[in-house]
């Protein structure tokens, strides 16, 4: 086994709190709240769909607020493994970890925000000639967790965060209007029917379609070139930043995910797609909606096919476009993308 496993899991926990203390307050307040009760239900290790103590919840925020004041100005802190290791070298980290059954994951996500996580290893494969890490239980980790992420040249699957995401979906679904396409994914793995093996089934599905939508996010990345990853890492607008997201994802989606998901009939997965397809994603993009809905009436998925087919070429020309865009004028680059988002962007019909 590791040497002190416990020194590591108290590691990369410092290093996971040293990164909230720097960025959670960032987010809105709604949002903070929401990611919050979810990061205490995983710390007590309380079961999904369990009250939460309200007072104890209370005061655990306040104690971690606290705590992010006397830690947001440290450094990250190396990790104890093979003599020291700085905690952004996740394959080094891993060469040493993945023998005994752990994986750990590290890197920068949204407008720059640190994530790391340290987990039990599932499994781990290779797709198109990319690593894939399908990470079990968690022992550390920050307040944010994305279900699935590219690392390094790695995916990164976390099942803890696909089933706790799909909880939570599905309670928010029951205050909802059920004949929508949320509800269509969950009547689709029989949720209501038995709602400990529906979640067990939808979580191998939709982690199967994560998977899926970050091997096109590496197919995506070979067409963009440094050139996109470089004007990522300058964007300071937080808006210009979600809007070159959100072509991306759009590109990968068209170019890998939604034509394997067609391909397969993997029509829960489908529903589920469509219900999370919302915000600027879905405003730049209303002819999938479109082809989504004229699915549901004909039963036909053959105009799914044609838009999906034909979004990929679009969305790599617009992933271009915003890259040229940029080019030109570096300094003025995020209002320049901006303005695109505002005027010919907006509203794309296929």
């Amino acid at each position: 086994m590791v040497e002190n496993l416990s020194a590591l899991i108290d590691t990369v926990q410092k290093n996971c709190t040293i990164a909230d203390a720097r960025h959670a307050r960032d987010m809105t307040i709604c949002t903070f709240l929401l990611e919050m009760r979810e990061y205490y239900r995983w710390e007590m290790e309380i079961p999904y769909g369990a009250r939460l103590p309200k007072d104890d919840l209370g005061d655990w925020l306040t104690a971690r607020e606290s705590l992010w004041d006397t830690v947001e100005e440290q450094a990250f802190i190396p990790l104890p493994v093979s003599g020291g290791i700085d905690p952004f070298d996740a394959d080094d980290v891993n060469r040493a970890l993945i023998p005994y059954g752990l994986v750990y994951s590290s890197g920068l996500g949204h407008f720059r925000k640190p994530h790391f996580v340290l987990a039990e290893l599932k499994r781990a494969e290779v797709r198109e000639g990319v690593k894939v890490y399908v990470a079990g239980c968690e022992y550390a980790r920050d307040l944010i967790a994305p279900p699935a992420a590219m690392r390094d040249g790695a995916i990164f699957l976390r099942m803890d965060a696909v089933r706790r995401l799909l909880w939570n979906k599905f309670e928010e679904w029951q205050w909802k209007e059920k004949d929508t396409a949320l509800g269509r994914a969950f009547a689709y793995h029989d949720f209501e029917q038995d709602i400990e093996r529906g979640l067990d089934r939808m979580a191998e599905a939709e982690s199967e379609a994560m998977i899926l939508h970050e091997v096109g996010e590496a197919r995506a990345e070979k067409l963009l070139g440094a050139d996109w990853n470089s004007m990522l890492g300058q964007l300071n607008s937080k808006h210009a930043e979600l809007l070159a997201r959100a072509v991306r994802d759009h590109l990968a989606d068209c170019l890998v995910t939604l034509p394997t998901l067609l391909e397969r009939e993997a029509y829960g997965s489908l529903h589920f797609y469509l219900a999370n397809l919302s915000g600027l994603r879905r405003a730049l993009f209303p002819a999938l909606t479109h082809a989504y809905e004229q699915w549901l009436n004909d039963h036909d998925t053959a105009q799914l096919a044609r838009v999906v087919n034909a979004a990929a070429t679009h969305w790599l020309d617009t992933a271009q476009r915003l890259t040229a865009t940029w080019q030109r004028d570096p300094a003025h680059g995020d209002a320049n993308l901006n303005a695109l988002a505002g005027s010919d962007l907006a509203g794309l019909k296929l």
